[in-house]
């Protein structure tokens, strides 16, 4: 037998290879239904691929007829009617002239010197009292164009001068540059450990501890405004009070370029030797 022509599906090869031997065997089932499987498999194939091929196609065509519809959409919603625009007529206004200008309710005149028994009571100036009693209005105003023509009428005016008061010297807690002692903390220590009195009862009951006092150094640079903020004893009070009120000239403190008043506060040490 020729091997090369041998078809290994075909139902003699199967015959041959099972020749003298059960064929109830489950390998002689499969291999004569081997044939019918490989056919239905290579069917099985094609199909898939033909169907795969023909998706894109499909879902191509699908958008196209999607895109058709809202071409025809768009086109008949183009064919609708303009709306009709009505045009509403105006009526023509005629400028309106100003108003002549206003004239001076009052007259300035430069003041004349007369003597008493020429002056009038009308020409007395009047009390603040009786000013306020009067219903004469008083302008400050500066009216400028005060003749007949160009005048204005000065009790129309709505200008108020508002004069600034000066700012209230109240003493600053913190400030650009806080007032120095001269020569600084060590001599305002030195100066005080100098002056110090221990007061005799205190020291006879064995009093200790610190005073804090506050004060206020001026724009000046002087010692103002001493007062206890955490007393000890009242003597201890009183003795720190009065080395504090002793100091001399301080160089002031500075906010914005200016001197001003500023808070200062200074704790004074009692202590028995």
């Amino acid at each position: 037998m020729n091997m090369s022509k041998i078809d290994l599906t075909s139902p003699e090869w199967c015959e041959l290879v099972f020749q003298d031997r059960n064929h109830s065997y489950g390998a002689f089932k499969m291999r004569s239904d081997s044939r019918k499987r490989h056919t239905w498999a290579m069917v099985s194939i094609i199909l898939i691929a033909v169907i795969a091929s023909t998706i894109p196609t499909l879902l191509k065509f699908a958008a196209s007829e999607k895109v058709e519809e809202k071409i025809v959409e768009v086109a008949v919603l183009s064919q609708l009617e303009e709306p009709e625009v009505k045009q509403e007529s105006f009526k023509r206004v005629d400028p309106v002239a100003p108003p002549p200008a206003l004239k001076s309710s009052i007259k300035f005149t430069a003041p004349v010197i007369r003597k008493d028994e020429e002056v009038t009571e009308e020409d007395e100036i009047k009390s603040q009292t009786e000013l306020t009693e009067s219903k004469v209005a008083i302008s400050i105003a500066d009216v400028k164009g005060n003749d007949e023509l160009n005048g204005k009428d000065i009790a129309e005016l709505k200008e108020v001068i508002v004069k600034t008061a000066e700012p209230e010297n109240k003493p600053y807690t913190m400030v650009e540059q806080m007032p120095q002692f001269p020569g600084g903390t060590q001599e305002l220590m030195a100066y005080i450990a100098k002056h110090l009195r221990y007061p005799v009862i205190a020291a006879e009951n064995g009093v200790q501890g610190k005073v804090f006092i506050r004060f206020v150094v001026s724009a000046t640079g002087s010692v103002e405004g001493v007062e206890v903020v955490r007393s000890l004893d009242p003597n201890c009070d009183k003795e720190a009070i009065r080395v504090i009120a002793s100091l001399p000239k301080w160089i002031p403190g500075k906010q914005n370029g200016r001197n001003v008043p500023v808070y200062y506060t200074v704790p004074i040490m009692f202590k028995l030797q």
